[in-house]
C-alpha cells in the first residue's frame, strides 16, 4: 500500500500531540447514575471478565459530551458498547474543532488506528482515493462476511445503499443514517417572540417584513446586533441552509432547477441578496462581527439580548436559550420564523433539510488494521436491534424505560438532577443527538424537543420546496473528485471574499460581475459539468 510520508513526516509526528490525545491508559472516572451508584468502568470489567480484543478508535468527542466528561473512556455509552461486544477500545481523540488538522497529521504519520470516525466524503479526491492510497479499507467483502445487520438494512433500503457507495460501487464506511424524514429538518430562523409582542409586530415572513422587524429591534429596543448568525468556519456559513439567500431563488452552493445544475453565487439572485445584506449591514441590523461569529458568540448574543434573531437549531438554539433567558426574564420567548421569501404567500424555495445519509460520522476501517473482522463486528452492532436501542436510548432502567413498548427517556435524561441539559445527559448514555455508526430513531427527537416551541419550529422550517431543488448525495469518480475539489477550493475562496467585501462595503456591488468572471476563469463551469455527469450516473443506478 502507498503512503504519503515525506521528509516532513518527522516534523508532523513531532506536532501530532497538537491534534491527538491518546486516552487508553488512564483510569476511567465513574459517572453517578439515577440510582446514586457509579457506573461500572472498563477497568472494573477487565478485572472480572476475560481479556477482550483490543482495538484503536479515532474520533473527535462530541461537544455536549465533552462538556461533561473530557475523555471517551469516562462516558457510560462507550463503556457499555465495549461490554456488550467484548471489544476493548483505546481511543485516540483529536482536540476540539481540530479534527481535520489532526487527521492530516495522522495520515501523514502512516501509523493508523483500526477505526477512524471522520467525514470521509470530504477527503481530497474522495473516499475512492482514500481507498486507493491505502488509508481505508474497501468494505464490500467485510460487510458481506462480518456485518449481517448493516447488510440487511441496506438490502431493505436501496435508496440508502446507493448513497453510501462510491461511483465504482465501493463501500467505505459504516454510516450514520437518519432513519426518518422528521429527523432531517432541525434548523431555521429563530426570533424573540416576546419582543415582537412588545412592539406590536407579527412574525416576519418576507424580506421587507424582516427589515421592518430588525429596524424596530435596533431603533426601539436599542439592540446592538439585531440579526446574528455563524460566520465560521467561513463567511455566511449560517445562511447556507437557505435562510435569506433562498428568498432570491438561489442558494450559496449547488442546486438543481428543472434538471439543470446551477451554482448560486454566480446567479443574478446572489447579487440581489448581497445588495440586501449590504444595506442591512450599513444600517447596523446585522452583527458587525459577521465574519467571526462562532457558536459560543452566537449563544452569548442570544442569551444576553445583544441579538434578537438568528438561524440555528431547535435543540442547540431554542432548547438551550429558552430556559436560560426565562430564568431572568419570565416573558422571554424564542420562536421559529419561516424561511424568508420576497412575496407574501410564496412558499420558500430553499430551507435546511439534511440527507438521510450526510457523509458525516461514518466509521472507516484502516487498510493496515490487523483486526478488520473484529472492527466490523463491533461497528455492525449499532445496526442490530439491541445496538439500535443502545445507540438511540442507552441503558434500560437508567436512561430509558419501556412504556407500552415505547422507549421513554428517564428524568435523569430530561430533568437531570445535576442540571445537565437534555443534550448533555443524552450524550452520556446514547449517540442519538449526534453522529455514529447507527440508524437514528425518530422516537429520540419526539422526546428531545421538550418545549412546544421546538416542536412547532420543525413544522414551520420543513414547509419549503427544498426537496425539489436539492442535489442528491452524488458520488464522483476519483479523478472527478480530485478535479472538483481543486476547482471548488479556488471558487469558494472567491465567493467568500466577494460576499464579505460587498456586504461590508469594501467593494461596490458592481464588483459582482468581475467575481463571476474570476469564477469562470477558475473553471466553475467545469465543476458544474462534473456535478451534472455524476448526477446522470446516479439517476441511472
Amino acid at each position: 500500500m502507498s503512503r504519503r510520508a515525506s521528509s516532513k513526516t518527522l516534523l508532523l509526528l513531532g506536532i501530532i500531540t497538537l491534534g491527538l490525545t491518546a486516552c487508553s491508559s488512564e483510569s476511567p472516572t465513574p459517572l453517578t447514575t439515577p440510582s446514586g451508584q457509579p457506573t461500572a468502568t472498563v477497568k472494573d470489567k477487565e478485572q472480572s471478565e476475560p481479556a477482550a480484543t483490543k482495538l484503536t478508535y479515532w474520533s473527535e468527542l462530541n461537544g455536549n459530551a465533552a462538556s461533561v466528561k473530557a475523555k471517551f473512556k469516562d462516558i457510560p455509552f462507550f463503556q457499555e458498547w465495549q461490554k456488550r461486544t467484548g471489544v476493548q477500545l483505546s481511543f485516540i481523540q483529536p482536540s476540539a474543532n481540530q479534527a481535520k488538522e489532526a487527521m492530516n497529521v495522522l495520515l501523514a504519520s502512516g501509523d493508523l488506528p483500526d477505526m477512524m470516525e471522520y467525514e470521509w466524503d470530504s477527503f481530497p479526491g474522495g473516499p475512492e482515493k482514500a481507498i486507493k492510497d491505502g488509508y481505508i479499507l474497501r468494505l464490500n467483502e467485510v460487510i458481506d462476511k462480518y456485518a449481517p445487520n448493516l447488510k440487511q438494512y441496506l438490502k431493505e433500503h436501496p435508496e440508502i445503499d446507493k448513497q453510501i457507495r462510491t461511483d465504482d460501487g465501493s463501500y467505505y464506511v459504516f454510516p450514520f443514517i437518519r432513519g426518518d424524514d422528521k429527523l432531517r429538518t432541525y434548523q431555521g430562523p429563530i426570533i424573540r417572540q416576546d419582543w415582537l409582542n412588545e412592539l406590536g409586530l407579527e412574525v416576519p415572513a418576507t424580506i421587507e417584513e424582516w427589515h421592518t422587524v430588525l429596524k424596530a429591534f435596533k431603533e426601539k429596543k436599542g439592540i446592538a446586533a439585531p440579526l446574528t448568525f455563524l460566520g465560521v468556519p467561513n463567511p455566511l456559513f449560517g445562511i447556507e441552509g437557505g435562510a435569506f439567500v433562498g428568498a432570491y431563488g438561489i442558494r450559496k452552493g449547488f442546486y438543481q432547477d428543472h434538471g439543470e445544475v446551477k451554482f448560486g453565487p454566480m446567479e443574478k439572485g446572489y447579487q440581489d441578496f448581497l445588495a440586501t445584506f449590504r444595506g442591512w449591514y450599513e444600517e447596523g441590523l446585522i452583527d458587525k462581527n459577521i465574519a467571526s461569529v462562532d457558536t459560543k458568540t452566537m449563544d452569548s448574543n442570544m442569551v444576553t439580548g445583544r441579538s434578537g434573531a438568528t438561524i440555528w437549531n431547535a435543540g442547540a438554539g431554542i432548547g438551550k436559550w429558552q430556559p436560560l433567558v426565562e430564568e431572568k426574564i419570565k416573558s422571554a420567548l424564542f420562536a421559529a420564523a419561516p424561511y424568508p421569501v420576497l412575496h407574501k404567500g410564496d412558499k420558500p424555495k430553499f430551507g435546511q433539510k439534511s440527507y438521510a445519509y450526510v457523509g458525516t460520522g461514518g466509521v472507516a476501517i484502516s487498510s493496515n488494521s490487523q483486526h478488520a473482522a473484529e472492527a466490523a463486528k463491533l461497528l455492525d452492532y449499532g445496526y442490530s436491534d439491541e445496538g439500535h436501542m443502545l445507540f438511540n436510548f442507552g441503558i434500560e432502567g437508567t436512561s430509558y424505560t419501556l412504556k407500552d413498548g415505547y422507549p421513554t427517556y428517564t428524568d435523569w435524561i430530561l430533568r437531570n438532577p445535576d442540571k445537565l441539559a437534555p443534550s448533555q445527559a443524552l450524550s452520556m448514555y446514547t449517540r442519538a443527538s449526534y453522529f455514529g455508526p447507527f440508524v437514528q430513531d425518530a422516537r429520540y427527537v419526539e422526546q428531545y424537543y421538550t418545549l412546544p416551541e421546538q416542536r412547532k419550529a420543525i413544522g414551520i422550517w420543513a414547509d419549503t420546496q427544498v426537496e425539489s431543488y436539492t442535489l442528491p448525495q452524488i458520488p464522483k469518480t476519483e479523478l472527478e473528485s480530485a478535479e472538483f475539489s481543486s476547482i471548488m477550493m479556488d471558487v469558494m475562496t472567491l465567493v467568500d471574499e466577494m460576499s464579505l467585501k460587498i456586504i461590508l462595503g469594501v467593494e461596490p456591488l458592481e464588483a459582482f460581475d468581475s467575481y463571476v468572471s474570476k469564477m469562470k476563469s477558475s473553471k466553475i463551469d467545469r465543476a458544474i459539468e462534473i456535478q451534472k455527469l455524476a448526477l446522470n450516473r446516479y439517476e441511472k443506478r
